[in-house]
Formats: C-alpha cells, structure tokens, sequence
C-alpha cells in the first residue's frame, strides 16, 4: 500500500502556481497573507492540487494582486466591502475567514456591528444574523 501511495505521488507532482503575472502575484501574496495570516494562506497553498492551483493563482493574482493593492480604498474600507457581500450572499466560511481580515485590518467589533446592522437593513434579518452569529464564533475564538 505504501509504495501505492509513492507512486501516486511520482505521478501526481505537487504542483506549482503559474501566474499570468508574476508582479501582481506577488504583491497579491504578500497583502493576502497580511489580511488572512500566513499559516491559512500557506495550508491553502499546500493543500491545493492541480485541480484548485489555477484557483489559487487566479485569486491571488487578481483578487489579492490586482483590487486589493489599488491606491483606491484602504484596506479597512475593502474588508468592511467584504463583510457586507459575504453577509448577504450568506457565504458563512468566506465570511468568517474576512472577520478575521477585518479585524487583522484594524476593524473593531463595534465597526463590525454596524456593518452587519446595515446588512440587516438592505439585505434582510436573516443574512444579518448569521452574519452576527458567524462574528460572536470569531470573536470569541479570538477572545474579543
């Protein structure tokens, strides 16, 4: 069995990324891992396979290299951006993962609030709430 699993490996090379950019990829990578912490950043890296590499390279590069280096906004303005469409997409991990980039961003729980009371108002009560519920879990992992 274990000399399965080696040759899988031989024939399934971990990949590489392979931006079409290589300067927006970096500068992509360095402001990711500010706002999300290295340690997911890397496990994401690590964990991708051939199949979720071009993902990773698209949103690094674009996402992260492209609209979130630009001049236009500062980072505190962009992650309360993505608090508020996350919360009313009801996109609950993604969610959770920018509670932390917010808070990583200088967000206070009392700026996070009013985001998700905003929420409430032009989204709806349901996706407010779980937008509140998915922030009480982050700030008390966090011991907020």
């Amino acid at each position: 069995m274990a000399q399965a699993k080696t040759k899988a490996r031989k024939a399934n090379p971990k990949p590489k990324p392979n931006p079409r950019n290589k300067k927006l990829y970096d500068d992509g990578m360095k402001v990711r891992k500010a706002v999300l912490g290295a340690d997911y950043v890397d496990n994401s890296m690590a964990g991708a396979d051939e199949f979720m590499m071009s993902f990773q390279d698209v949103t690094t590069e674009y996402c992260w290299g492209y609209v979130w280096t630009r001049p236009g906004l500062p980072r505190k303005t962009r992650s309360m951006l993505n608090l508020a469409m996350l919360a009313a997409l009801n996109r609950s991990p993604e969610l959770k993962l920018h509670i932390n980039g917010a808070l990583n961003n200088g967000l206070s729980k009392e700026e996070i609030k009013e985001v998700f009371l905003q929420v409430a108002i032009y989204c709806g009560i349901p996706a407010s709430l779980d937008a509140f519920k998915t922030a009480r879990d982050v700030f008390k992992e966090r011991g907020l």
